[in-house]
């Protein structure tokens, strides 16, 4: 049975026959709606409890990459009507300063979400940094507790990246029952844990990664290729199914054309794998948006937990 594509999504390919031109999944503008969901329940969690949500973002070091991260995020959380506190350690912080900081923000009522940026410089060890977080505020989704829970179907707060990427495909897709999810990669971050995400979505899973014997054979089953890597254009136009949702996770920066100049592609050869998908993520503008808006949703959900109040759906 052939996929179902919406009229022009076809194009010649100058053979005499047709390819696929996939829709782009805009996550940009997936990212705003939810966003401003969020911003609604902040108001009503307000309105009803007198709770503003906090989220405190710890940075260590001078990473030019983090810094823009950081100071994102803290426009975005003051954007949704929540309080924002950064707090910047020089890189020569000590493991044990930056843990004394996080159990003191663990104790901090005003503190519902804490997010500690990553990479930490080498002196500090993050799984030590992640088991420190109190897993009520982990609006990270990393310590080993909301990991546990994730895997046993119980209430989590999960990683932001992969909870991005299911919305995105169930925006696309509608209910992503029955269908097969193949997903590249096996990081805690997001292979292990978007697996996890699509399985309580009824997918049926297949998770892969850049040692699986026929990979390219594995993503041609896939009805969902979720790829997640970190490897520039693994994914090739003729690793896809025709129709398939591709959401590509993958942030790598290659040489550009211009001569000293680079650019950030995915883990997808995207123009190849555009020609034969039903829908696929653009990078940038694809999962990255939806990082930051399940960010805050997760500290909204925290804020609600934290204060023994129904949860505010969004």
């Amino acid at each position: 049975v052939w996929p179902q594509f919406d009229v022009g999504s076809f194009r010649p390919n100058g053979r005499g026959s047709l390819l696929v031109s996939a829709q782009i999944i805009d996550g940009k503008a997936v990212a705003l709606a939810l966003r401003q969901r969020i911003g609604d329940g902040v108001a009503r969690l307000k309105a009803q409890h007198n709770i503003t949500p906090g989220l405190a973002v710890v940075l260590v070091g001078e990473d030019a990459a983090s810094q823009v991260y950081v100071r994102n995020k803290g426009i975005a959380t003051k954007e949704a009507g929540m309080v924002s506190l950064e707090f910047r350690m020089p890189a020569d912080t000590s493991q044990a300063a930056l843990l004394d900081k996080v159990r003191e923000l663990n104790n901090d009522p005003s503190v519902h979400g804490i997010l500690v940026q990553f990479p930490v410089p080498d002196q500090i060890s993050q799984q030590a940094v992640i088991d420190t977080i109190h897993p009520d505020k982990d609006v990270d989704g990393l310590h080993p507790q909301n990991a546990g829970r994730l895997v046993s179907g119980l209430p989590a707060l999960t990683p932001c990246t992969p909870t991005g990427s299911v919305i995105l495909a169930k925006e696309t897709l509608g209910d992503l029952t029955g269908k097969h999810a193949v997903v590249i990669g096996r990081s805690n971050l997001v292979g292990k844990p978007v697996a996890q995400l699509l399985l309580k979505e009824n997918c049926t899973v297949t998770m892969a990664h850049s040692r699986t014997q026929d990979l390219a054979g594995m993503c041609r089953q896939a009805d969902i290729l979720v790829a997640a890597v970190g490897i520039a254009h693994i994914v090739q136009g003729d690793w896809v199914k025709p129709g398939a949702c591709i959401i590509d996770v993958g942030i790598n920066r290659v040489a550009s054309a211009q001569e000293g100049k680079t650019r950030l592609v995915g883990d997808v050869d995207f123009d190849a794998a555009s020609a034969v998908a039903g829908h696929i993520t653009p990078v940038p503008g694809g999962v990255g948006p939806m990082t930051i808006a399940c960010l805050l949703r997760n500290t909204l959900t925290a804020a609600c937990r934290l204060a023994g109040v129904p949860e505010i759906d969004v």
